[in-house]
């Protein structure tokens, strides 16, 4: 959310009040009212040459200084102003308008403390001078005085009770004590006097997206817009309300249209970055955040939202260092110290994760998500004080945020389940995956026909269409199966050798095949996908391996580890017909109650329900029978973790010569790959290799029947 537009001090009472003009005549006195006359129309300009031509004549005109002195602050020339306006204060102590300015330019220049001693002079003089109230009540907020700021404001509304002005400054001060609902009831009764009022327009939408109604936001947005087409602003805050719609493209126009207005707004570039970042346009993003940083390289936020682009980019150490930085500048900023946790997890760095997560929880220890990332480095002992405060919180559940509640509990199935209490973590468990199911949207039937129609569409007929010349398309190695199945331990075996590299999860070739419709615009995926021609396959292979090549321009091979590809391996045959599919399979049960116990980064809408996670189950184990009756002989390899941890060599050795490369020992040492991890089993791929997760299912026996009746078990 950008931050909210508040008039400068005195900018309307500057153009309006001149005080008390002096007794007396002769020439000094006729420039000064002409002056004034061009001061009233706006013609500051002219206005400005009366008053130099009056002080020309009588320089202890205290008048001519007071009024050339708010030329001066209306014209941004602040320095200039808080001079003219203390020569006139010395001059003529006794007049409130010289005396406001002068807070009011000392205010915008960035003294507030002494703003407020020259408004309380002018109070002195002037006691229901309800401007200068509210100009008081601005210089306390930006002081962080907010109660004192909140005062303020009610002494001008008692002076003045439609001071349009003071209910808008006394929301936005209610908005930053975490009073939503006050606020909006503020901005609500300012724009009742006032309704074409932009400026409230505006901070009423910005506090209706912090409420969580963005599409309310989005008309207030708009009208503040019609009234005032270049308020950059309301920009800002219209494209934050329209990402959190999920409008992402509109609000990525929007913050460049607040930025061609005013390219040095680092609220909409900041903003921008963030929108670039959920689109995947990651170098854009990281690019938005470093300009941010280059105006403002004292802003702890703005090295966090790099850290977070760097992340996004694969540069796990250069986003550790960012929060760094970060932290460095605000070491409260619990957030930072939690995303320092992931980098440093993504990178190997165990201990260190592990010391930043628990930075993170004394930080704020009633932030469940700190808990869980904590929990999931697997270093919580049954003695820990860290899950006495967990057992604790739980104890008080609904004294937490839901999100909160929900998170906790996943944290302590975790650590239950690690400690040898099934019946407790499993009790969390379906608790968390409840609490997490009611707060996404899952179309079963949409998805369980999805694997129909690309069953129906990849046939062995069209299957066999696919080019011979294989050569231009070896690249690419694609790690399949269900999440939780082994997929990572196997992408890291791979990669550990000197000729591969694992890029991990990567949405390139889910993108092209979201991306694929018929000529009339009516078919996407699948059934587009069989209308391509054998020049249209071989370009969507060609982009493919172009973004996969910049990921390591010398290896031989590279691992694209997107588990749900494998509802694309029909199109990937197609398009990269040399590509080699290796599928890895884990006992079902202990597949999906991993599943169960996971709260994901990515949305997997089909995993926090035990029947629900059941059904899916079958219909990709009923998928990948089909693939395995339509795919040509050698494309697809298919590995079981189970026999991963029995023998490792064997399973390593076909692996590597599945890939058509040499067999080398390096692969047998996978846990000590230092290349970035990015997924749920970052911390466990850095140890070696172990059997307990084999057949842990045994353990929940009947806590899990939900899942075993879908399973068919």
């Amino acid at each position: 959310m950008g931050k909210k537009a508040k008039k400068k001090p005195g900018q309307d009472a500057a153009s309006r009040c001149f005080g008390p003009a002096q007794a007396g005549g002769g020439k000094a006195r006729q420039l000064i009212e002409a002056g004034l006359a061009h001061h009233r129309a706006g013609r500051l300009g002219q206005a400005e040459k009366f008053y130099s031509k009056a002080l020309a004549l009588d320089p202890a005109s205290a008048d001519a200084l007071y009024l050339r002195g708010t030329v001066f602050f209306q014209t941004g020339r602040l320095e200039a102003a808080i001079d003219s306006l203390n020569a006139a204060v010395a001059l003529a102590p006794d007049n409130p308008g010289a005396l406001y300015t002068l807070g009011a330019a000392l205010q915008e220049h960035g003294r507030p403390d002494e703003a407020i001693a020259r408004y309380a002079q002018a109070l002195r003089i002037k006691p229901d001078y309800h401007q200068t109230l509210n100009n008081w009540g601005n210089a306390l907020q930006a002081l962080g005085r907010l109660d004192e700021a909140v005062a303020k404001y009610g002494e001008a509304l008692r002076i003045k009770p439609d001071f349009h002005q003071a209910l808008n400054n006394l929301g936005n001060t209610l908005k930053d004590q975490g009073r939503l609902n006050q606020a909006i009831e503020k901005y609500a009764e300012a724009l009742r006097i006032k309704p074409d009022y932009p400026q409230a327009l505006n901070n009423l939408g910005g506090a209706l997206t912090d409420q969580g109604k963005p599409d309310q936001a989005v008309a207030k947005l708009a009208e503040a817009l019609r009234i005032q087409p270049d308020y950059y602003q309301a920009l800002n805050n219209l494209g934050t309300a329209l990402k959190d719609l999920g409008r992402l493209g509109e609000a990525v126009a929007k913050y460049a249209e607040a930025l061609r207005l005013n390219p040095g707004y680092h609220p909409a570039r900041s903003n921008l970055g963030n929108a670039l970042l959920e689109l995947g346009r990651t170098d854009e993003a990281v690019a938005c955040h470093a300009e941010v940083l280059r105006g403002e390289p004292g802003s702890p936020q703005a090295h966090y939202n790099l850290g977070n682009a760097l992340q996004e980019q694969g540069q796990p150490d250069q986003a550790a260092a960012s929060y760094q930085k970060a932290l460095k500048l605000k070491p409260d900023y619990a957030d930072a110290s939690l995303n320092l946790g992931i980098a440093l997890t993504v990178s190997g760095r165990l201990d260190e994760a592990r010391r930043a997560y628990e930075a993170a929880v004394a930080l704020a220890p009633k932030r469940g998500v700190y808990y869980r990332m904590l929990a999931e480095t697997g270093r919580v002992a049954g003695d820990s004080p860290h899950l006495r405060r967990m057992e604790e919180l739980a104890k008080d559940l609904a004294a937490l945020p839901e999100a909160d509640r929900m998170e906790l509990h996943f944290a302590l199935g975790t650590v239950y389940g690690d400690l040898g209490r099934p019946e407790e973590a499993f009790g969390h468990l379906l608790a968390g995956n409840r609490l997490k199911r009611g707060r996404i949207a899952y179309d079963e039937a949409k998805t369980l026909a999805l694997f129909e129609r690309i069953r129906a569409v990849f046939t062995p007929e069209l299957l066999a269409g696919a080019p011979e010349n294989k050569d231009a398309s070896r690249l690419p190695v694609f790690i399949v199966g269900m999440p939780r199945s082994g997929t990572t331990l196997v992408e890291q075996v791979l990669s550990s050798h000197p000729q591969v590299c694992g890029a991990g999860e990567l949405t390139d070739m889910q993108r092209l095949a979201d991306g694929l419709c018929s000529a009339d615009g009516g078919a996407t995926f699948p059934e587009a996908a069989a209308a391509l021609s054998g020049e249209e396959l071989g370009r969507l292979g060609a982009a493919y391996c172009a973004k996969l090549r910049v990921h390591a321009p010398q290896a031989r091979r590279i691992i694209d580890k997107l588990p749900d590809n494998f509802l694309r391996l029909g199109l990937i045959r197609l398009a990269l017909p040399g590509a080699r599919f290796i599928h890895v399979r884990r006992d079902p049960a202990d597949t999906c109650l991993s599943c169960f116990s996971k709260l994901f980064t990515d949305e997997l809408a089909y995993a926090y329900d035990l029947a629900e996670l059941g059904r899916y189950y079958r219909a990709y184990e009923a998928l990948m029978a089909h693939w395995r009756a339509v795919l040509p002989p050698g494309a697809m390899l298919e590995v079981r973790y189970e026999d991963v941890v029995a023998d490792l060599e064997g399973q390593a050795r076909a692996l590597i010569a599945h890939c058509g490369l040499d067999w080398d020992e390096a692969c047998l040492a996978f846990h000590r790959n230092r290349r970035p991890v990015r997924t749920a089993s970052a911390a466990q791929v850095r140890r070696p290799l172990y059997a307990s997760s084999v057949g842990r299912w045994h353990a929940y026996g009947d806590l899990a029947r939900p899942l075993f009746e879908a399973l068919g078990a």
